[in-house]
C-alpha cells in the first residue's frame, strides 16, 4: 500500500509543479494510460512465447511467465507475490536427463 501512495505522491507532486510552470502534461492521461498498459503486456510477450515453444499450453505459459504478478504488482492482501513450489516437483513434464553414450 505504501508503493501505491508513494506513486499517487509523486505523480500530484509531478502535477503541481506542472501547474505552477504551466506546462500542459505531455499526454491525455487515458491515451498516456493505455500505452503503459501496452508496455507492460508488450513486456510479457517474450517470455509467454518462449515457454509456448517450450511445448507449455497457453495457461501453463502465461502461469509459468509470473505475467499477473508483473502487470498487477502485487495485489493488496496477498501473502507472497511467488509461492515456491516443492522442490521434488518438476514445473513441467520433461524426460530425464540421460548421459551421453548410454
Amino acid at each position: 500500500m505504501k508503493l501505491y501512495l508513494a506513486s499517487l505522491g509523486a505523480g500530484l507532486l509531478v502535477g503541481i509543479v506542472y501547474s505552477l510552470i504551466n506546462v500542459r502534461s505531455p499526454a491525455p492521461p487515458v491515451v498516456a494510460l493505455v500505452g503503459l498498459l501496452g508496455i507492460l503486456i508488450g513486456e510479457q510477450i517474450v517470455p509467454v512465447a518462449k515457454n509456448l515453444l517450450a511445448g507449455d499450453s497457453l495457461r501453463a505459459a502465461i502461469g509459468l511467465a509470473d505475467c499477473s504478478d508483473h502487470v498487477l504488482g502485487q495485489l493488496p492482501g496477498r501473502q507472497s507475490a511467488a509461492v515456491e513450489p516443492p522442490q521434488d516437483t518438476p514445473l513441467r513434464d520433461t524426460p530425464p536427463h540421460t548421459p551421453p553414450g548410454s
